[in-house]
């Protein structure tokens, strides 16, 4: 029988412009993540763990953090593309095109927009 190596991440050679990377693991928000990152991060919003005040909003319930929903694709990426650390996500403009909620789950992928061997590999979105 033979054995299978483990997953090692790429490296620099590996990357290519053009290249898109699913990320195979999704992530479903809980009411106690979203909770406890805006204790750790100390962001005071009601609209992230009251739902009383969050019910009077224009969303009707608790948005999760911002920052934890980039905070969950940055740790999806990790496996393929900063594993080895020669890699790292170039955040030039980050948009979150609709609010993340409790229960909702996170997929995100990568491209690579750019290589440049002095910055390891930068210029990538998730989405």
């Amino acid at each position: 029988m033979a054995l299978e190596q483990d997953w090692l991440g790429r490296f620099y050679e590996d990357f290519e412009v053009g290249d898109v990377y699913t990320h195979r693991l999704g992530r479903t928000v809980l009411a106690a993540d979203n909770t406890w990152f805006s204790l750790l991060t100390m962001n005071t919003n009601p609209a992230h763990f009251d739902y009383h005040y969050s019910a009077k909003t224009e969303f009707g319930k608790p948005l999760v953090d911002a920052c934890l929903t980039l905070a969950i694709i940055t740790g999806q990426s990790v496996a393929d593309l900063t594993q080895n650390a020669y890699a790292n996500l170039g955040w030039d403009e980050v948009v979150i095109p609709r609010p993340v909620f409790e229960g909702d789950t996170i997929y995100s992928k990568t491209e690579v927009f750019e290589k440049n061997a002095n910055r390891s590999l930068d210029r990538m979105w998730a989405s």
